[in-house]
């Protein structure tokens, strides 16, 4: 009904107020324009622009058949914390869709996630700064998740497998001294008297080899050295 009407609404509407939401803003806007912009008589058009609604939308043309897209739309893949990020917030998604595309389409009400299709998350905008937005039952689904992640780890480790599939025995170590024949026994006998008995097994076998014995050599060095004196 007029031009630049964005002009129009910034000079006109929005000086002084203030808005709590963008359902603020559409309902402070419908009262303004319902008793204010509407019914007052503007030179351009020579008439209120409430009286000329019926002529105007007889000249419309026919909707298209395909609903438009409203939103903003954006595609990601669902990281391990399950989460999305809209301007600055962070809202939880089903977190069994891990590692998958997700949609997600912010309008000025809701946050919506889909994946090929199924609605995996719906949130109501926060029109706030870097919050978290955590729907109860994706919590209570990541907890199950982590529970039987855990328990399939610990069965990972207590079974343990070859590449071809089939498990690994797991033998306790006294059977592999058994197959060697290795007998390791932990409280020895002490050795008592080891170097006399060294000494006294020494002598025949200095005679066997020929050689003559250790107080022998003693004798005969000290004669040597008698008669150099």
């Amino acid at each position: 009904m007029v031009e630049r009407r964005n002009q129009y609404f910034e000079t006109s509407f929005l000086p002084g107020r203030r808005f709590a939401s963008p359902a603020d803003f559409n309902t402070q806007l419908d009262h303004w324009l319902a008793e204010t912009a509407n019914a007052r008589r503007m030179r351009v058009i020579q008439a209120r622009p409430v009286d000329l609604f019926a002529t105007d939308l007889a000249a419309m043309v026919a909707l298209p058949p395909i609903k438009p897209l409203v939103g903003i739309p954006h595609r990601v893949r669902l990281g391990r914390d399950y989460y999305v990020r809209v301007a600055s917030n962070d809202y939880s998604v089903d977190p069994r869709f891990i590692g998958r595309f997700v949609d997600v389409i912010a309008t000025p009400g809701r946050v919506v996630a889909s994946c090929e299709g199924q609605l995996i998350a719906d949130h109501e905008r926060f029109w706030g700064r870097k919050r978290t937005i955590t729907d109860p039952q994706h919590r209570a689904t990541a907890k199950i998740l982590r529970h039987d992640l855990a328990q399939r780890r610990r069965a990972i480790r207590a079974t343990r497998t070859h590449d071809d599939g089939h498990q690994v025995a797991i033998r306790a170590l006294p059977d592999y001294d058994d197959l060697f024949g290795v007998d390791f026994d932990p409280h020895p006998e002490p050795a008592i008297g080891k170097d006399h008995c060294d000494h006294h097994d020494n002598r025949p076998a200095r005679f066997e080899a020929g050689l003559p014995d250790q107080g022998v050599e003693d004798a005969h060095d000290r004669a040597d050295l008698g008669d150099a004196g």
